[in-house]
């Protein structure tokens, strides 16, 4: 990342800036007071002059208005403009109060109409119900109808029990089922009981459905018609109206559309100028560009502004070095695993990109938990169309690790002798090259603990060339001590499994003492307790052997099942069933495994958080 300056004429301010948003490589400096207050006290902050001013704050109006106004219309396809959005701005500023009045209007009367059409809805779907029923009583002048809804079936004995007392048995009750497991209920009786009955079953909490005023003056026998009739009219006034709103936005979407993305580009350019500093008669732009756009951007500037504009390269000083932003960038092969190492909080622009021994470790681990060339060949199979077919760049990442990753199985199983368990060896001829892991289990400890150890010890150089680079002599100090302890430590340990080895034990002793009043005074008390961490890193990539071993002991478990089912296509069944959760949960438990050895043990030697992410300027 290089530091730069750039500096023109006030005038060229705007167009320069409209320039670098195309590029889309510069980041703007946010403080930019702090690197210029000491060495450049002649410069002050950039001021908007009054016109400009007036012109953010009419945008950002404008904006607001547009986007309220856009978010009650529909989304249709509209005309296309060829206006230009700069000389399209006044009219629309003129005409956007009335047409979100207008809208909002249409909007309100369409809720309207749309509550409406579901209560007719409602009554619609009761009446027809209960229609049925109606048509079964004999229609006279003295009969009333009231109908209930309940959802209680076994409310109708209380409810008959209540009808019967205060009618005295002149009454009929008849029911039927409702949508919903509901029950639909009528009730005809005299119409000089009707009123007192309403009143009764309203003290019940069992009041009559209700249907719309407009239908009470009717026989009961022609609400429905009457309904349907009101269920049509209220559709065709939805109808119009939603023809209204988008016949308005199929004429005015589009010029809406294309101010309000002008806007969105014109803004941001007057907000960084608060960001940005001037003298009487230039500005001066303080920021970040990736080194290797550096000439191009040099070039181009001087190109388009007649050598008016001018970049110049400034040297990064010591104390700005937490101030320079990161980007991650890597190679074709290790850029996939950018997708595990965005899970950790940003480097510090002097730390290291995790994502390099992501792609190096990681399916190294992975290949060694699952280890089989069965499982691995599926996972290839799998990830193949992720890469080649997948339009979203997550999964086409995903596919390209879980390529790797398998990849490196069908390595180990073949080093393993590993085919869908111990079915290669029976089927194929597989022998174990270094070892059977269903067996040899101490051997595997060792050899998983051997490259933890490994791993570890790469973490604790990287942290040491780190102390070295940024010129930390305590912190070079404690980190050679720290090292130097795990390496006594380690051969003290190796001491009592290597004949070898026993007679250096009291050297490494003497060695000790030495080295931890060292790493108490450079570390301070904690500083021999990390030792004891390390250590307890190092036991826990005793994991790749735990993990590893329950897979293949799955794999076996599934095989030998298929064996004694004395059937041979239920047998196949069972080893595909088996092979199948054993092959989920050997995509799984390797991934978090192999995920937290790196976050947890690894980068803890020497990874910097607290990076400052690179945004540049870009549409």
């Amino acid at each position: 990342m290089s530091k730069i300056e750039i500096i023109g004429p006030i005038d060229l301010l705007l167009p320069v800036l409209v320039r670098m948003r195309q590029f889309g490589v510069l980041h703007i400096e946010e403080h930019p007071r702090q690197l210029v207050d000491a060495k450049e006290p002649h410069l002050k902050s950039l001021q908007l002059d009054s016109q400009s001013l007036a012109g953010r704050i009419f945008y950002q109006d404008l904006k607001q208005k547009i986007e309220t106004l856009l978010t009650g219309l529909p989304q249709v396809k509209g005309r296309e403009t060829y206006l230009n959005p700069a000389t399209a701005l006044e009219a629309v500023s003129t005409l956007v109060d009335r047409h979100i009045a207008s809208c909002r209007s249409l909007e309100d009367d369409l809720v309207k109409e749309k509550q409406r059409l579901e209560e007719l809805a409602d009554a619609e779907r009761f009446l027809t119900t209960i229609a049925p029923l109606v048509g079964g009583i004999s229609h006279g002048t003295s009969l009333e109808f009231i109908g209930l809804e309940l959802t209680d079936p076994e409310a109708v004995e209380q409810l008959t029990y209540l009808v019967h007392r205060l009618t005295g048995g002149r009454f009929d009750l008849q029911s039927t089922e409702g949508p919903q497991g509901s029950l639909a209920v009528l009730i005809s009786t005299q119409k000089g009981q009707a009123a007192e009955l309403r009143q009764l079953l309203r003290r019940e909490r069992l009041p009559e459905f209700p249907l719309p005023s407009s239908l009470e003056a009717l026989p009961f026998e022609r609400k429905l018609e009457a309904i349907r009739d009101q269920v049509r009219g209220a559709e065709e006034r939805a109808a119009a109206l939603n023809l209204k709103l988008k016949t308005f936005a199929r004429r005015w979407l589009g010029i809406y559309r294309a101010v309000l993305n002008w806007i969105n580009d014109q803004l941001p350019l007057l907000e960084k100028t608060a960001l940005l500093y001037q003298t009487g008669m230039c500005f001066f732009i303080f920021g970040w560009i990736p080194s290797g756009e550096l000439a191009a951007i040099q070039k181009e500037l001087d190109r388009a502004f007649a050598g008016k504009v001018v970049v110049e390269q400034k040297a990064i000083q010591e104390e700005e070095l937490d101030r320079v932003p990161v980007a991650l960038k890597n190679p074709p092969y290790f850029e996939p695993f950018e997708l595990f190492s965005r899970l950790l909080p940003l480097p510090r622009y002097t730390s290291y990109d995790p994502t390099l021994f992501l792609g190096l470790f990681f399916p190294l681990f992975f290949g060694m938990i699952l280890g089989d060339i069965g499982y691995g060949a599926i996972l290839a199979l799998t990830a193949l169309p992720l890469i080649f077919f997948s339009r979203r760049k997550l999964l086409r990442d995903a596919g390209k690790i879980l390529s790797v990753s398998a990849l490196y199985t069908m390595i180990f199983g073949w080093l393993f002798g590993e085919c869908f368990g111990e079915f290669g060896s029976h089927l194929l001829g597989l022998e174990p090259i270094i070892f059977d892991r269903r067996t040899a289990i101490v051997p595997m400890l060792y050899f998983a603990l051997s490259i933890g150890i490994c791993h570890l010890l790469t973490g604790l150089l990287l942290g040491l060339f780190s102390a070295l680079r940024q010129r930390l002599p305590r912190e070079v100090l404690l980190k050679s001590l720290s090292l130097l302890g795990i390496l006594c430590l380690l051969f003290f340990v190796g001491a009592h499994f290597i004949p070898s080895l026993p007679q250096i034990q009291k050297q490494l002793l003497v060695v000790l003492g030495i080295v931890l009043p060292l790493l108490i005074l450079t570390g301070g008390l904690l500083a021999p307790l990390e030792l004891l961490k390390t250590f307890g890193n190092i036991i826990s990539y005793a994991r790749i052997m735990a993990v590893g071993l329950t897979s293949v002991l799955l794999a076996h478990v599934a095989n030998e099942l298929a064996g004694v089912t004395g059937d041979v296509l239920l047998g196949i069944l069972v080893a595909v069933l088996l092979h199948a959760f054993n092959l989920i949960l050997g995509v799984f438990a390797p991934t978090i495994h192999s995920l937290r050895l790196h976050y947890v043990e690894f980068f803890g030697k020497f990874l910097e958080p607290g990076g400052k992410r690179f945004t540049p300027m870009k549409k």
